[in-house]
């Protein structure tokens, strides 16, 4: 029996690109960056780079702060000019306001009406994805919400998933962790989670990792595939 023939416990959301959609983002990065809307990819993973950098080296910083340095050396890099007071401000108004993609809603709700404990698992900070799950109003679909910030190591390090693992008190092969992004699905994988990816426009998976239990085009058909059980 493959690991994904057998229900999850609990499922695991990553929040940024796979349940909220960045794209809203893009203008007022863009404004930012003199224009130049079509930095905001590179500003992402620029972001994404640096918080592993932190992971390496032992210093761990807030997920915003490394936004803003990251928007900080896109910035310098294109020879824009930037100060760190404009950076944080594109960063923080337009992060904390995501709008959900339009199949998530929908897609949470058949998940719990299975009968399915959902939780998130984010790089965000604690209060920055409590804000964004109110704004998006996602509040009430999740029993709870994870932070790497109190495990102060971010994914896709294998200690963030394992210290998850120990605040759900679940065996890992129980939890199903659901993202966007190829790199956190390979280290859910390798941490020993069912995983499911969602092909969000952009996203691709890596295709020297394990593959994933579920590939699916959106957050509906995923919960459709999952059997119900209550």
């Amino acid at each position: 029996m493959s690991i994904a023939a057998t229900p999850p416990e609990v499922i695991v959301f990553d929040v940024n690109e796979t349940l909220l959609d960045l794209e809203s983002m893009r203008a007022g990065i863009g404004e930012a960056l003199g224009g130049r809307e079509d930095l905001l990819p590179l500003w992402f993973s620029t972001m994404l780079h640096h918080s592993l950098v932190t992971t390496a080296t032992g210093d761990y910083r807030d997920f915003g702060e490394i936004g803003v340095a990251a928007l900080l050396m896109v910035a310098e890099i294109n020879k824009i000019p930037l100060a760190q007071a404009q950076a944080k401000a594109a960063i923080m108004n337009n992060l904390l306001n995501l709008p959900a993609h339009q199949d998530v809603k929908a897609g949470l709700q058949v998940l719990r009406d299975k009968g399915y404990k959902l939780v998130s698992f984010t790089n965000s900070s604690n209060n920055g994805v409590k804000t964004q799950f109110k704004n998006a109003g996602l509040i009430d679909y999740f029993d709870a919400r994870y932070s790497v910030e109190d495990a102060k190591v971010y994914k896709p390090d294998l200690r963030a998933y394992q210290w998850l693992f120990k605040q759900l008190s679940i065996q890992p092969e129980r939890a199903l962790m659901v993202a966007a992004h190829g790199w956190d699905v390979a280290g859910a994988k390798a941490a020993g989670m069912q995983t499911a990816f969602i092909k969000r426009p952009g996203k691709v998976l890596y295709p020297l990792a394990q593959t994933p239990d579920y590939q699916v085009n959106d957050l509906l058909e995923l919960a459709n595939k999952l059997p119900a059980v209550n």
